[in-house]
């Protein structure tokens, strides 16, 4: 079974921030201008998220889900599995369009929270990813 756990709020804990700083390692994050996350899932040992991250690239847009799985009890436990697909692009003013092509979870008819682009990648960490480069 399915359980729903939100502790922090939409986007917000250990394994978003996880998530969040791979997906800084995979794409460039200062075109991002939208972030809406699913509700998290656990079931048995593991936890599931799974983010939409809208990112503006020159004159297209680009749509990407990310999620991972976290294993949070058992022998495994601290494991942590990102994955990043695009799942779309197109023009700028195409995003509802674009947003639509993501896949639906099949457990899960609530939508998908907008999730405040600054507290999901922090500028200041996204100044010190840069100083890094």
């Amino acid at each position: 079974m399915l359980m729903p756990q939100n502790p922090n709020g939409p986007g917000q804990g250990p394994h978003w921030e996880r998530l969040a700083l791979w997906v800084r390692e995979q794409i460039p994050v200062d075109g991002v201008d939208g972030v809406w996350v699913f509700r998290v899932l656990r079931r048995d040992q593991k936890e599931f998220g799974t983010a939409v991250i809208s990112r503006v690239e020159g004159d297209r847009r680009r749509i990407y889900t990310a999620t991972y799985t976290a294993t949070i009890k058992g022998k495994q436990r601290g494991g942590f599995e990102p994955q990043l697909a695009e799942v779309g692009s197109g023009p700028l003013e195409a995003l509802q369009e674009l947003l639509a092509l993501v896949p639906v979870r099949a457990d899960d008819e609530e939508p998908p929270a907008p999730v405040e682009v600054g507290s999901w990648f922090p500028p200041e960490v996204l100044e010190l990813a840069l100083e890094d480069a």
